[in-house]
């Protein structure tokens, strides 16, 4: 059975300068046959009350709101869940922006990739060394590492694992290049299929022949872990993009424009 329902949510406003309309953190809240799981977790309610610690330096960069309404704890709530249902959550990669609302959720089995655990839980480079956070990652007892690497092809994409555990139709997609281990998380709902692809893009501009803000450009190149592995997915979106599939929602992380034709049930 497919993902009963799919909520779009904005778990954490932010912005930088030189981007017009800033930028969210698009959170996925999917109901399944075996309770709720989250795809990315946005800023979480620690964020406020230590921005040093959970956010680091770039934060000065990207400016979040820290508005704990915005939570993805919160907002659960708000629909009228318990957050105790929240039982998975699924992270693209292991960015502060992206992991922040896991400590809300304590009791949630989290999954990611084996290559993203391992460059959070043991960074090698600066760059990995400065963006992965002790604050974000101590403790983690329901940690699921998944190798897509030994799964299927899932649309042109050549590693993907079918997320049984937490039920069908949710594929783990490795995506990296943004970061060691970043990936993509796909959700059949049905009638369409949401494929969520975090940060392999920043700005649609970047996959539909368009322009993207500089600001946002020079932040992707600055902390990209393979900037060549950048630009072929950048590629390979604009080719599913321009297909134009009505039955293919794509979703990135931070693009408000994204966010809000999904919330409208618009794919394009």
């Amino acid at each position: 059975m497919s993902a009963v329902r799919v909520h779009h949510l904005n778990c954490g406003t932010m912005r930088p300068r030189f981007t017009p309309g800033g930028l969210v953190c698009h959170v996925l809240l999917i109901e399944t046959a075996n309770g709720l799981a989250l795809i990315d977790s946005g800023l979480g309610t620690s964020y406020g009350r230590a921005p040093g610690d959970t956010f680091g330096p770039s934060r000065f960069y990207v400016r979040p709101d820290y508005d704990e309404t915005q939570t993805a704890v919160r907002q659960v709530r708000a629909l009228g869940y318990d957050p105790k249902d929240v039982r998975d959550i699924v992270l693209t990669h292991f960015d502060a922006d992206h992991v922040g609302g896991v400590a809300d959720f304590p009791w949630a089995r989290v999954h990611l990739t084996a290559d993203e655990a391992d460059a959070a839980l043991a960074p090698r480079t600066f760059v990995e060394k400065s963006r992965y956070l002790p604050a974000n990652h101590e403790p983690l007892p329901n940690l699921v590492r998944h190798d897509p690497a030994r799964g299927d092809r899932w649309r042109g994409f050549a590693a993907a694992t079918e997320l049984t555990q937490i039920g069908d139709g949710i594929v783990l997609l490795a995506l990296p290049g943004h970061s060691r281990g970043h990936a993509a998380v796909a959700v059949e709902t049905g009638d369409r299929t949401i494929l969520h692809v975090g940060d392999s893009f920043y700005h649609p501009g970047q996959i539909d022949g368009g322009h993207a803000p500089r600001a946002l450009t020079l932040m992707e190149r600055v902390i990209a872990y393979d900037w060549p592995q950048v630009r072929e997915n950048h590629a390979r979106l604009a080719e599913l993009w321009s297909v134009a599939d009505p039955g293919l929602v794509l979703v990135n992380a931070h693009d408000p424009s994204l966010l809000a034709r999904a919330q409208e049930g618009r794919s394009r």
